[in-house]
């Protein structure tokens, strides 16, 4: 093999590599990176919905019924957020 063909051959090669790596989608992220997300928003939400039940409750003086009230609407909001982030990633 001459020296220009081997040029031409290692040419081709990194034309197609580059390619290839073009094609990659660039938005697709690790696995754990994807669960930690997850995880945080989840645990994000429930602590929003626990701290407002919490300062309600000190202000109308209804403890603890708030605090259970928006815990519970923060579990349903972070749960909404997970099924949403996992359909987007199945698309």
């Amino acid at each position: 093999m001459s020296e220009d063909e081997f040029k031409s051959r290692l040419k081709i090669a990194k034309n197609k590599a580059e390619v290839h790596k073009d094609q990659k989608n660039p938005k697709s992220s690790s696995n754990m990176g994807t669960a930690f997300k997850m995880s945080t928003e989840l645990v994000s939400a429930v602590a929003v919905g626990t701290i407002i039940g919490f300062i309600l409750d000190n202000w109308f003086g209804t403890k603890p019924w708030l605090i259970l009230i928006f815990f519970f609407v923060g579990v349903a909001a972070g749960i909404m957020n997970v099924v949403k982030t996992a359909k987007k990633m199945q698309k």
